[in-house]
């Protein structure tokens, strides 16, 4: 590995960062955990920038973290690749409802066939959670050059799984060649 280093290349490499914030956003998800897998990664001579001939990734956003940015409380629903979305609010009550959760285009993560599973879903309510779940959110501050493949619910948040093939880093990281 040191001899790999010295040329300026490595065959693989694993990296994790914790606590990603997400600026520059009307709806920012900041990404609690990112892990990284780089193949055949090589840095240039001045280091100023790093050149991967395959990234794979997984963002982690927890539930917390999620419920934060959206502005209601999300937690692991009762089916698989679905989440519990609860509104509240004073004098109306809450209401629970059940949406799947998906990657969109533009690697963006969708909030879909949404069911009320409890509460009345009155106006006020609605309006909450239509503003939190309608639109897909843009998952950001994720290295440019990958794209988002696939998302998961997990029992603490959302796995969102990025690829990408020939990608190069530089100091800024969201830059691509």
């Amino acid at each position: 590995m040191l001899t790999q280093l010295a040329e300026g290349s490595l065959s693989h490499v694993d990296l994790t960062a914790h606590d990603i914030p997400a600026d520059g956003s009307t709806r920012p998800l900041p990404v609690t955990k990112l892990s990284v897998g780089l193949d055949g990664l090589r840095t240039s001579g001045s280091a100023d920038e790093s050149h991967a001939r395959r990234v794979e990734a997984t963002a982690f956003l927890s539930y917390e973290d999620v419920s934060a940015a959206l502005g209601v409380s999300l937690s692991r629903g009762d089916e698989p690749g679905r989440i519990n979305a609860t509104a509240s609010l004073p004098l109306a009550g809450d209401v629970t409802v059940s949406a799947a959760v998906s990657a969109a285009k533009g690697d963006r993560i969708a909030f879909t066939d949404v069911r009320t599973v409890q509460g009345e879903l009155i106006p006020p309510l609605k309006a909450l959670l239509d503003k939190a779940l309608e639109e897909p959110v843009p998952l950001e501050n994720v290295p440019k050059g990958l794209h988002l493949r696939s998302v998961t619910t997990t029992e603490n948040g959302i796995d969102a799984r990025v690829t990408g093939h020939s990608v190069t880093f530089r100091p800024s990281s969201s830059s691509t060649a």
